[in-house]
């Protein structure tokens, strides 16, 4: 990953950390540029790979009809209710578009990892059921900043 973050080394995630935090969580928030230049975000189930961000998205949807046009993309994972329970992980690049759109089960080996992390996770699956609405996103993060403020020293 190019990007490193600058500020609050002593609170951010290591490698380990981030992995395992991503392997966990449930619901990232995406934002994409509208051609007219304004944000958009929204909320999507991802998985992790250890290298890239899987996002399963409405192929109908804002988001998709955005990246088609511009693909950059900045991805928030966070959690916590507490200030000092704060923690997350924020992803910025470029989306891919891998396998048919929407996905209906082709082969696609490239799709074999993410669909196999995605149907345990969300559905205690073996094997990703396909609705023939949604596909899938790639993000290969240029950028990666993360903070856990459980790391902050008390007092």
């Amino acid at each position: 990953m190019a990007g490193t973050q600058r500020r609050g080394r002593r609170i951010m995630l290591t490698d380990g950390e981030r992995d395992a935090f991503l392997a966990v969580q449930r619901t990232c928030r995406v934002a994409t540029v509208g051609g007219d230049g304004a944000p958009h975000v929204g909320a999507l189930w991802f998985v992790w790979d250890g290298t890239a961000l899987w996002l399963y998205s409405i192929t109908r949807s804002r988001r998709w009809a955005q990246l088609r046009k511009d693909p950059r993309i900045a991805v928030v994972v966070d959690d916590g209710d507490d200030y000092g329970e704060l923690r997350g992980v924020e992803l910025s690049g470029r989306a891919v578009f891998v396998g048919e759109a929407p996905r209906t089960g082709e082969l696609c080996p490239e799709l074999d990892v993410p669909e196999r992390l995605f149907a345990a996770k969300y559905f205690g699956m073996d094997t990703m059921p396909h609705d023939g609405r949604h596909a899938w996103l790639r993000l290969v993060p240029d950028s990666v900043a993360s903070w856990d403020f459980r790391k902050i020293p008390a007092g």
